[in-house]
C-alpha cells in the first residue's frame, strides 16, 4: 500500500513538472511573438494578414539617398519621388552624416526617423548638406557601400543667388539686418570666394570627395534645370537607376501659371511646392555675374571630366 501511495505521488510531480514546463514554453513562445508583433525583435509591424508578406512594413535604413546640392532642388526632387509607390521618403532633413551630435546617436537612432515601407519599397532620405560635408561620404560608406546617391545640381552661379535668396528672407522673417548680394559676393573689390554660397558650388571639389568611397555608378546625377523645365525626362532616369518599375507619368504633373513651374498630381489630388519655393531673385548687377560666371568655369570643367558628362551651364 504505502508503494503503491508513493508512486502515485511520484506520476503526480512529473505531471506537474510537464505541465510546468510545457507552461513555460508556451509563455515563451508568446513572448517571443508579442515581441515580433511589436517589432521589438524583426522591427516589423504587421497592417493586415500575418500570413501575408507583402502586409508588414518596417523602418529600413535608406537604400538611396539625396546629398545634394543645397538650393539645387533637392525638395522637389524628393516630392516628386514620393509620388512613385515603391519609394517611401523620409519627411524631414535628418543631418545624420554631416551633424556629429547626430550621428553620435547611432545607426538605430537614425533607422528609427525613417518611414515605415514594404518590401519591395525603396526608403529615400534627402539631406543637401551632406555633399559639401568633408565627414558624410565615408560614413555614409561604413553604413552601406552600395547605397545608391542621388545628387541633384544646377548652374552654380544661379544657385549661388538662390542660396543668397534663401538666407535674405529668413533673416527678413526674424527681423535681422541685410546686405546686397553684391556686398556678400564681392569684398574690397574682389571677389569673396570664403562666402559660405560661393564655396558650396565648387562641385569638382566636393566630388572629389564622394569619389574616394564612391564608384561613379553609384552616383546619380539629376540636371535641376531640366527638372524644372521637364520632371519626367529626369525622373524617367531615376527610377532606371534605383531599378524600380517605371510609374511616374506625364498626368503627374500640370503646369501652374501663376507660380510659373509644375505641381503634382497623384491619388486624384494636386499639390505645389512650398510657398518658400520659387522666390524672385534679386536682380544682380551684370559685372558680379560675370565675375561668378569666370570663376566657375575652370571648377565646372574640371567636374564635367569627373562625372563624363556635360551641363549647360554658362
Amino acid at each position: 500500500m504505502a508503494c503503491l501511495l508513493v508512486g502515485a505521488l511520484l506520476l503526480v510531480a512529473q505531471t506537474d513538472r510537464v505541465h510546468s514546463s510545457s507552461s513555460q514554453q508556451s509563455e515563451g513562445t508568446l513572448l517571443q511573438s508579442l515581441r515580433y508583433r511589436s517589432g521589438s525583435e524583426s522591427n516589423e509591424t504587421e497592417h493586415n494578414s500575418p500570413q501575408s508578406q507583402s502586409s508588414i512594413t518596417s523602418q529600413m535604413i535608406p537604400q538611396s539617398i539625396i546629398i545634394g546640392v543645397r538650393k539645387g532642388g533637392t525638395r522637389a526632387l524628393l516630392e516628386m519621388l514620393d509620388i512613385h509607390p515603391d519609394i517611401v521618403v523620409a519627411a524631414t532633413e535628418v543631418h545624420f552624416f554631416d551633424w556629429d551630435e547626430n550621428y553620435v546617436k547611432g545607426l538605430e537612432w537614425y533607422r528609427k526617423l525613417m518611414p515605415f515601407s514594404y518590401p519591395h519599397q525603396t526608403t529615400i532620405e534627402k539631406t543637401p548638406g551632406y555633399f559639401t560635408s568633408i565627414k558624410a561620404p565615408e560614413r555614409i560608406h561604413d553604413m552601406n557601400s552600395s547605397t545608391k546617391l542621388l545628387l541633384i545640381l544646377r548652374d552654380p552661379t544661379e544657385r549661388v543667388i538662390s542660396d543668397y535668396t534663401q538666407v535674405y528672407y529668413n533673416r527678413l522673417e526674424n527681423h535681422k539686418p541685410v546686405q546686397p548680394i553684391e556686398e556678400m559676393v564681392i569684398k574690397n573689390g574682389v571677389l569673396n570666394t570664403k562666402y559660405k554660397a560661393i564655396q558650396r558650388s565648387l562641385y569638382d571639389i566636393h566630388m572629389s570627395n564622394w569619389l574616394r568611397y564612391f564608384p561613379l555608378n553609384q552616383i546619380h546625377i539629376v540636371d535641376g534645370g531640366t527638372l524644372i523645365r521637364n520632371p519626367l525626362e529626369e525622373l524617367q532616369k531615376v527610377e532606371t537607376f534605383l531599378n524600380i518599375p517605371a510609374r511616374i507619368m506625364t498626368s503627374n504633373f500640370y503646369f501652374n501659371q501663376t507660380k510659373g513651374f509644375y505641381c503634382l498630381r497623384s491619388d486624384g489630388k494636386e499639390r505645389c511646392l512650398h510657398e518658400s519655393k520659387g522666390r524672385p531673385h534679386p536682380v544682380v548687377n551684370s559685372t558680379v555675374l560675370k565675375e561668378l560666371h569666370t570663376y566657375f568655369r575652370e571648377h565646372n570643367e574640371r567636374f564635367f571630366s569627373m562625372v563624363k558628362q556635360t551641363f549647360n551651364w554658362h
